[in-house]
């Protein structure tokens, strides 16, 4: 009698397993994605970002979920890196936000707006503030879907072949520069150009152009910016904390099983914050090489600050009177800033200005 029950919980348990089996291949599907960089493989820390996901995501699931990353130009430009998503040409890409402005301004404030948040400010709008949901509620018009994936932190000012004292000395000046700045720089008379990362140096070397930004000292220095401008200022006040983001198709998105989705979601949180530890750690060092080969380092005057933050504020005023959706997220971070900058006057502005007048000291 015990025998035969033994039996019969073997076998139901070996019909348990049987059933299980099943169910555990069908949650975890063999899938091949492909994702768009709109960076060049030599700017190992924005690109490296992509390649930095797919790892993750292959070996948490035994290969079983394989994105291949492609650099800038590989499969489409890098300007048309979310249009590339959201026809299904790709299953994701990896891109700033705010390249693609003409289509919708509000993207910049999926990415950085000048004079906004910091990056962990920005994050914090992300997670804790219902930023990211805001930001998916817009771009669901457009078939996408993102997580933020990479932040640079607050940027360098740009390189330039003249020195830039005063607000009359930006008058003309035809300077490369992304996303929403160059609206506010129009304001002063500068004229803003598109340029990708791996286009820049040539057209700053014929003098196409007079001036360029890009992101700081790691990336610039890889670029050869140096070589072909002396001065470089800072801070870049138009990205004080540039967000990054991987947008992924939302039907795609939708289809993947919900341990995937829960994978990308958390490959993709280590990715924000192992692409910004990575520049905080590299720029010291690059800004000190670029320094000892020649280049000089300037700030923008009080005056030049104080004209881009009017001006900046102007377009933005201007912006949210004809458009609802950055209307709406531009008063959300606005609001958020606000609050978060009495939290840094109080405890992390403080502390560093005190560490940073005792730089070498101690």
């Amino acid at each position: 009698m015990k025998r035969r029950k033994f039996l019969t919980a073997l076998g139901a348990g070996a019909a348990a397993v049987a059933i299980a089996k099943p169910a555990i291949a069908q949650s975890m599907p063999e899938l091949k994605w492909r994702l768009t960089s709109s960076f060049p493989k030599s700017l190992d820390t924005a690109y490296g970002a992509a390649e930095t996901l797919s790892k993750h995501v292959a070996e948490a699931t035994d290969n079983k979920f394989q994105i291949q990353c492609f650099a800038a130009g590989e499969i489409v430009p890098p300007f048309q890196a979310i249009d590339a998503v959201g026809n299904g040409t790709v299953e994701m890409c990896h891109t700033a936000a705010y390249y693609f402005i003409g289509k919708d301004p509000t993207f910049a404030l999926c990415n950085s707006l000048p004079f906004g948040l910091n990056s962990r400010q920005q994050n914090a709008w992300f997670q804790d503030h219902g930023g990211q949901d805001m930001l998916n509620e817009f771009t669901k018009k457009f078939k996408l879907y993102g997580i933020s994936g990479g932040n640079t932190g607050t940027q360098m000012g740009g390189w330039f072949r003249k020195e830039i004292k005063t607000v009359e000395d930006v008058k003309g000046i035809k300077m490369r520069i992304g996303g929403w700045a160059g609206k506010t720089l129009q304001k002063l008379g500068a004229i803003p150009q598109q340029i990708a990362g791996g286009d820049i140096y040539p057209a700053l070397e014929k003098g196409t152009i007079d001036a360029a930004e890009w992101v700081g000292p790691y990336d610039d220095e890889k670029l050869g910016f140096y070589k072909v401008a002396k001065y470089y200022y800072y801070p870049g006040w138009w990205e004080g904390g540039t967000a990054l983001h991987f947008y992924i198709n939302t039907d795609k998105w939708a289809a993947l099983p919900k341990a995937y989705q829960s994978l990308l979601t958390t490959a993709a949180g280590y990715t924000n914050m192992d692409v910004q530890a990575k520049y905080d750690a590299r720029n010291p060092l690059a800004l000190k090489r670029l320094v000892a080969a020649g280049t000089q380092l300037r700030p923008f005057s009080t005056e030049i600050m104080e004209a881009c933050l009017k001006a900046s504020n102007e377009v933005n005023a201007e912006t949210s009177a004809v458009n609802a959706d950055f209307k709406k997220i531009y008063e959300s971070q606005m609001a958020f800033r606000e609050d978060e900058n009495l939290w840094w006057q109080v405890a992390e502005y403080t502390y560093e200005s005190f560490m940073i007048r005792h730089r070498g000291k101690s």
